[in-house]
């Protein structure tokens, strides 16, 4: 796809579910692009991809590929990335890097828009987009930490198979069949496919989502307390997080505790907030049963909020329950906005 105006933009990884949201999520964009390049492993070669009413074929990413590209939305897996990222880089590219690749580099921004775009100035070719459940949180709690202050946070979340990729989902579809019709089954997938043993996911809660660290957490929870700390600037800020895996598809939820600096606050003046703030949708009224659901909140770009609760012993503290679409705001949706705003504020440039 070519035009006169515009920037060049490259999606490696294409073929899989990120990819493919991500360039569902151009396609209903205003970005102005000249070119986009479709890019992913040998086996995809050939194939084609409909965008804006052309067919554009599937190339084979390697460094060359990234010849002339302005952008380049990375969601191919952490070794790809690491192996790529800096040949597009070379070339004259910015990479997003959807992957935990760089996302804790000090030379790597870790970019929410809604919390820290500012950040973006000073890059080095490369941004990461964090961690899906770690963009919903701090979406929400970002507009309470700027009116209030942050002193503590404490999650629980309960994430969509779809976070594992297509063999999970694959997995829990044939799973709950065979329960369904009391067949055997083996389990192959999950929590985690390169990891010792395997347990069913069709109506069950799997409390390990990643490897487990030395320390008894898992990979994913030091995740989400790693960059929280690292999005909002707060590397003393105290964060603790459960992640489990539940048998449904898409859109994670999670349940959230903090503790606020300033305790003189109420659950309206919440409300009030989150109401306004970008990004976020507030679903929440007890009197008619109204909190997001991850079926509700599937397909849709926004970060959703709802039960929210003053603690009954901690005058400092609230329960949040917060809602989005993984692949979405978790994924797709936040590397095309980190795109929009490296255009927006003019520092494609190293």
């Amino acid at each position: 796809m070519t035009n006169t105006n515009g920037y060049h933009i490259a999606v490696v990884g294409a073929t899989g579910a990120v990819g493919q949201k991500m360039i569902e999520t151009l396609e209903g964009r205003n970005l102005p692009i000249a070119k986009l390049s479709l890019l992913a492993s040998k086996r995809s070669v050939g194939k084609t991809v409909s965008f804006k009413g052309e067919d554009i074929q599937i190339e084979e990413a390697t460094p060359e590929a990234f010849e002339g590209v302005d952008i380049a939305l990375f969601s191919a897996g952490g070794s790809i990335s690491k192996q790529l990222a800096p040949e597009a880089v070379k070339r004259g590219a910015v990479v997003v890097d959807n992957t935990s690749a760089f996302r804790m580099d000090p030379e790597v921004p870790l970019v929410v828009p809604e919390v820290n775009a500012g950040d973006l100035l000073n890059h080095n070719g490369i941004i990461a987009n964090p961690n899906c459940s770690t963009i919903q949180m701090v979406v929400a709690l970002e507009p309470l930490r700027e009116a209030f202050g942050l002193n503590r946070v404490i999650v629980s979340t309960y994430q969509a198979v779809s976070g594992a990729g297509t063999v999970a989902v694959d997995e829990l579809k044939e799973q709950s069949q065979a329960f369904l019709n009391d067949e055997d089954y083996t389990p192959e997938v999950l929590p985690v496919k390169g990891d010792k043993n395997h347990y069913p996911i069709a109506f069950n809660a799997l409390p390990q989502i990643d490897v487990f660290q030395d320390n008894g957490y898992t990979f994913e929870e030091m995740k989400m307390i790693n960059e929280t700390k690292k999005i909002m600037h707060m590397p003393s800020l105290a964060v603790a997080a459960t992640c489990v895996r539940l048998p449904f598809f898409t859109s994670h939820a999670e349940s959230v505790y903090v503790e606020l600096e300033d305790d003189n606050v109420n659950v309206d003046q919440l409300k009030a907030l989150l109401q306004d703030a970008p990004g976020v949708v507030l679903e929440d009224d007890p009197d008619t049963q109204t909190y997001p659901t991850p079926l509700s909140a599937e397909g849709k770009r926004d970060v959703f909020v709802g039960r929210i609760r003053k603690d009954l012993d901690n005058a400092n503290g609230f329960h949040l329950w917060v809602v989005s679409d993984n692949l979405l705001k978790g994924a797709a949706w936040n590397s095309v906005q980190i795109a929009e705003k490296l255009i927006e504020k003019n520092c494609l440039s190293k």
